[in-house]
């Protein structure tokens, strides 16, 4: 459990597994500059599927502590608000459906926790993803992992505003079987005209299997963590995906072993590969917007990419 001390000037965390890590804890003072905000980032690491009381813990710290102005959250988002419902006060609609918090703020006082990910992964996704892409081609998505992303993502893709261009089939792989049927319970009812399917594969090479089956012009996602949190990755240097597919390595460090191998088909397939920065910075901008309550313009996220990178 990691040391809490109250904090001695404005304070805004990163609640992750391994925060020293992240290019964000150099990156953020920088920001911070160019939004004239005063205030430092603190580093709140939690192994994965912590118990409770932790988790209780840390949610209990930051609404009591006054200089404490709030949280992203990344890896922890379900458990985190499993554990802890009960002590926000507010719960954005997002947060209610996905069962999950990306983001924790003070408002009015209030203690809210929001679901940030719908919005910020499907800011990423517009960036790489040509309009009328599933329209126009046909294709599925498979999520590999069903943590908090991609049931965000099942919900970006679920918006009744896309109409007809919207995929077909969305199927979930995951390697534990109670994430996926949490998963699988937490989408319920969500648009009937995606076939929505929850596949329990436990082993890379379960992972090469879905992704051959799928048509040409389809996405697959790695949103289970292995490149970044956990070394590794989801599918095997033998997978062989369809030709002019997209793959989306949501990570933006680490060894990114599942990026690298879907590269090596990159021309013969002509595959677009795409990494995780644009989603690093979408999903940190729209956190820190809400917790400083300030409105961040396409510009000024232009500047803060710049500065990061």
């Amino acid at each position: 459990m990691p040391i809490l001390e109250a904090a001695k000037e404005a304070a805004f965390y990163f609640i992750g597994v391994t925060t020293g890590k992240s290019s964000i804890m150099t990156v953020f003072p920088k920001w911070a500059e160019a939004l004239g905000l005063k205030a430092v980032i603190k580093g709140i690491d939690l192994p994965l599927h912590a118990p409770a009381d932790e988790y209780r813990k840390v949610a209990e710290f930051l609404k009591k502590d006054p200089l404490s102005l709030g949280a992203l959250v990344t890896t922890h988002k379900l458990d985190l608000f499993k554990a802890c419902r009960d002590i926000f006060d507010y719960i954005d609609p997002f947060a209610e459906k996905l069962e999950e918090v990306s983001s924790l703020s003070k408002k009015e006082g209030m203690y809210c926790a929001h679901a940030k990910d719908p919005i910020s992964s499907g800011l990423a996704l517009e960036s790489f993803i040509p309009g009328n892409f599933w329209k126009d081609h046909g294709g599925e998505v498979l999520l590999l992992g069903a943590g908090g992303s991609s049931l965000a993502m099942s919900v970006y893709f679920s918006q009744e505003k896309f109409g007809d261009n919207a995929p077909k089939r969305l199927t979930i792989a995951n390697r534990s079987e109670p994430r996926l049927a949490s998963a699988k319970e937490a989408l319920a009812g969500l648009n009937k005209k995606i076939d929505f399917r929850f596949i329990h594969s436990p082993a890379p090479a379960d992972n090469d299997k879905l992704i051959a089956a799928l048509p040409p012009y389809s996405l697959v996602v790695n949103a289970t963590g292995l490149g970044k949190d956990a070394p590794g990755s989801p599918t095997t240097g033998a997978v062989s995906y369809p030709r002019n597919s997209m793959v989306w390595e949501i990570n933006y460090r680490g060894d990114l072993l599942f990026k690298r191998q879907a590269e090596t088909q990159q021309k013969e397939k002509n595959i677009h590969v795409e990494d995780g920065w644009d989603y690093f910075i979408y999903g940190w901008t729209q956190v820190i917007a809400e917790v400083f309550h300030i409105n961040i313009d396409q510009p000024m996220l232009k500047k803060l990419s710049a500065i990061a990178k």
